[in-house]
């Protein structure tokens, strides 16, 4: 089991990169009203299931790009799972045999939480994970390129209307350095099973967040981990609250820098609250 409260805040770099792109915006990274870059926990949490997955983690929520057991629906994940098929019993499921089930299955449902809620099932079942992370937004505003682009050949052929250079927008930051906070709680982490040993590995996870996850948007060494804030309470339920302790890592552009490049145009500093974390420099 978890043995003590863990909160944690990370900073993250994207240089000419796109982050997280808004389906509802033409694809543009996500920002703020106030022109600060955003990269949603959704997206963080895919980015952590992935490295789980590579760790050699049994994943519920799997991208159909990495799907390793030849299901294509988390229904038919569910349902075909032998352990769980063996605790379904319509209407009389027991809902906590089969949220343990599934906690001890998947290590992403005992860390995140999972709805298990599907066409046709008589019973749903929700979980609460311990493990919470919030929306990464970046310390300054962000400067958002659009790219026109072509293509060089004809997607089909004989297609009336569409020439060889019909034109295309790829978009992207040119820097923004992000936050990321998040906590892990430990009286949840007792009803998943959530352990000290889970938390570790979601640590590891954290340090190379962005391993194998190239793409054109997001190139090769585009998106980077910085540094990583780790604090481990002496205790399940401590007097300092996690925003405090989010508080405390106090950013701000060095006097000289007008427009930040790099990660070093911030002056970085680290209040003194009681409880001192392990700080992981990756750069």
């Amino acid at each position: 089991m978890l043995t003590h409260k863990i909160d944690f805040t990370m900073l993250i770099t994207v240089t000419n990169a796109n982050p997280n792109g808004d389906p509802l915006n033409g694809n543009r990274p996500r920002e703020t009203f106030t022109g600060h870059g955003e990269i949603s926990d959704v997206c963080i949490k895919r980015k952590l299931r992935n490295r789980l997955q590579d760790m050699g983690e049994k994943i519920f929520v799997q991208s159909d790009d990495r799907c390793d057991d030849g299901y294509n629906s988390l229904a038919d994940r569910a349902k075909n799972n032998e352990t769980l098929k063996a605790i379904i019993n319509g209407k009389q499921t027991d809902r906590d045999t089969f949220a343990k089930a599934a906690c001890t299955e998947w290590m992403d449902v005992r860390s995140f939480g999972q709805v298990f809620a599907f066409k046709g099932d008589s019973v749903s079942v929700g979980i609460r994970g311990p493990v919470s992370i919030q929306q990464a937004v970046s310390v300054s505003p962000v400067d958002i390129i659009s790219m026109q682009i072509t293509k060089s050949v004809n997607s089909e052929s004989q297609k009336a209307g569409k020439a060889s250079d019909t034109m295309g927008t790829k978009h992207r930051v040119s820097f923004g350095l992000y936050v990321v906070n998040g906590s892990i709680n430990c009286q949840l982490a007792e009803k998943t099973g959530f352990s000290d040993e889970d938390a570790a590995k979601i640590k590891k996870a954290l340090e190379t967040l962005f391993e194998n996850d190239v793409s054109s948007a997001r190139p090769e060494g585009s998106m980077e981990v910085c540094r990583l804030y780790w604090w481990e309470h002496d205790c399940k339920t401590p007097q300092i609250s996690s925003a405090k302790l989010h508080r405390s890592v106090k950013i701000s552009l060095k006097k000289e820098i007008i427009k930040p490049k790099c990660f070093d145009d911030y002056e970085i500093t680290l209040e003194n609250t009681g409880v001192t974390p392990e700080i992981i420099d990756l750069l």
